[in-house]
């Protein structure tokens, strides 16, 4: 019986994309980038992120887009967890923050919570999922447009109700 339930159990070994993550943020946290270095970074990583955007989309005929931006729920539901329930975590953490964090860390945590995803991180991860990455491109493009208007609107009604005068 031993054998059997052994089996059965799921393993939750990381994957190679999890793993690069975590090698990424432990070397960046002992060599970070300066100078030069971080201008040529800089530069890189706006190639890869054209690259990516290039490789989901020179692969998706138009029909996919238009199946993809015709998902109005998924992209509902999208724009209401970012606009509305991470800003409404944001604020329920307060008094589990409130004696860690002061004011002026706490309102970039509320800031931090307005934010909507990166369209990469969103394409990325979708991806990997083997989900619909029409959907998420349009879903991630959208939010990110709307977030460039909205987000700004949600950071100052959060920021002058939550954090104190004074504080910034």
């Amino acid at each position: 019986m031993n054998k059997i339930f052994a089996r059965s159990r799921p393993r939750f070994l990381p994957d190679n994309f999890t793993l690069a993550l975590i090698g990424t943020l432990v070397l960046a946290s002992l060599l970070p980038c300066r100078g030069a270095a971080l201008e040529a970074l800089d530069y890189l990583t706006n190639v890869a992120i054209a690259a990516l955007f290039f490789l989901h989309g020179a692969t998706l005929s138009r029909q996919a887009v238009i199946a993809g931006a015709s998902r109005w729920r998924l992209h509902a539901v999208v724009l209401l967890t970012t606009f509305v329930l991470f800003p409404l975590f944001g604020l329920a953490l307060k008094p589990l923050l409130a004696p860690l964090v002061t004011p002026v860390l706490y309102g970039g945590i509320l800031f931090l919570c307005t934010l909507p995803s990166t369209v990469q991180s969103s394409i990325a991860f979708t991806a990997i999922a083997k989900g619909n990455v029409p959907a998420a491109i349009c879903s991630a493009s959208v939010s990110s447009i709307i977030g460039i208007f909205f987000t700004p609107v949600v950071v100052s009604l959060l920021l002058s109700s939550h954090v104190g005068p004074g504080s910034a």
